[in-house]
């Protein structure tokens, strides 16, 4: 679960929240809907720890990540992944080599480490893929890998940021179809931030209106 407590934000002299609070459960697909600048981006990077609130507390999974402006469990034990609307991925790396980064850094051995990205491709529609440089992909070729490479390390909850904007409507609808899908299969909870309301609505189990 992720709970916000009375969460309030200032930022260049800007309240972007005040006195805020959130409920996710544990497995659920919630859509934060909004105008540009309402603060939906803003609510990921709290969840995420990448920010951390003026005031009030942040539970992930019944622990207490945030207080008053102190991180008390950093970003990186928070076991979470983020799929940034920019996507971040490394150009100079195959498919491969994207998905694979994270378990390196972990430390996954070579064996298991193979094994999972092959199955994430296979997930994501990629099977044939993997030797190509993310520079050759189109753009709805390279949501697929920035998903799997955050969904292969497990993560009990995913952060989409627009992750589909960028794309035009009929690939729009039919990734939004796979995310939905993706999420039903593995059971990771999902906070999913668009303006886009014909997305909101399919992929939403519950909206939050900014």
């Amino acid at each position: 679960m992720i709970e916000f407590k009375n969460i309030s934000l200032k930022q260049q002299n800007k309240k972007i929240l005040k006195d805020f609070n959130l409920y996710i459960k544990n497995g659920e697909r919630v859509v934060i809907f909004g105008a540009s600048g309402s603060g939906k981006t803003t609510i990921l990077r709290l969840i995420a720890g990448f920010i951390t609130p003026d005031s009030g507390e942040i539970f992930i999974d019944n622990k207490r990540v945030t207080k008053d402006g102190k991180i008390i469990i950093q970003p990186h034990k928070r076991d979470i992944g983020m799929v940034f609307q920019d996507l971040a991925l490394w150009t100079h790396m195959s498919v491969e080599e994207n998905i694979e980064f994270g378990l390196k850094i972990q430390k996954i051995p070579k064996k298991q480490r193979k094994e999972k990205v092959v199955k994430f491709l296979c997930l994501v529609g990629l099977n044939d893929y993997g030797s190509k440089r993310v520079n050759q992909l189109s753009g709805g070729e390279q949501q697929r890998v920035a998903l799997a490479r955050s969904l292969v390390l497990s993560p009990k909850i995913l952060l989409m940021d627009e992750p589909l904007s960028s794309l035009d409507e009929a690939l729009n609808i039919v990734l939004r179809k796979e995310i939905v899908k993706l999420q039903l299969e593995l059971g990771f909870t999902l906070v999913y931030v668009t303006h886009n309301m014909d997305e909101a609505k399919e992929i939403k189990e519950r909206i939050i209106y900014l």
